[in-house]
């Protein structure tokens, strides 16, 4: 069983051996325990209310649409939300191609501040000009000291745009 004994700054438990090589009485330091991913949005803009500091995401994103790839999308924010962190947490979004073996297209490092362990901290990342090469499936992923918090995805799709005069319209074809 487990024998936690409190230690400021880290957590000392005694560990059943199992699969994992890890055996004994095992120290893990709060730094190094990765904060936990509350939610992850794509989004057009977020808009920060300047008395309460209160989020607003505008237009979330699950795709996109074009006629044609490679595509240059004007304005993306990737939004999330930590808690559980300790201290000085070093972070990185990524976005990642998926048909192309998880290729990086996009990457930012960084770091946040967890004053409180029950802190909700939020990261707000403006990409503009993100150009999506072809149709398929990307990833936008959330590091915290190089472990993989989470990951949002995005589809891109190929997509005719609709017949001139709109349906109902003199020129619209049959649907």
């Amino acid at each position: 069983m487990f024998d936690t004994r409190a230690k400021k700054g880290s957590i000392e438990a005694d560990v059943p051996e199992n699969n994992s090589g890890f055996a004994g009485n095992e120290v893990i330091e709060m730094a190094e325990v990765p904060p936990i991913l509350l939610s992850a949005v794509i989004c057009d803009k977020v808009i920060f209310d300047k008395m309460t500091g209160s989020p607003s995401l505008i237009s979330i994103i699950q795709n996109i649409n074009a006629p044609r790839y490679p595509v240059r999308y004007w304005q993306l924010v990737f939004f999330c939300e930590l808690t559980n962190g300790h201290g000085t947490t070093s972070t990185k979004v990524r976005l990642v191609d998926e048909q192309e073996d998880e290729k990086v297209i996009f990457e930012q490092a960084g770091t946040v501040e967890f004053k409180d362990v029950k802190q909700i901290v939020t990261l707000a990342v403006n990409l503009q000009g993100m150009v999506f090469a072809h149709p398929g499936e990307y990833r936008f992923q959330l590091l915290a000291q190089e472990h993989l918090l989470g990951e949002r995805r995005i589809i891109c799709r190929l997509v005719q745009p609709p017949a001139k005069g709109g349906p109902g319209q003199p020129g619209a074809g049959a649907r």
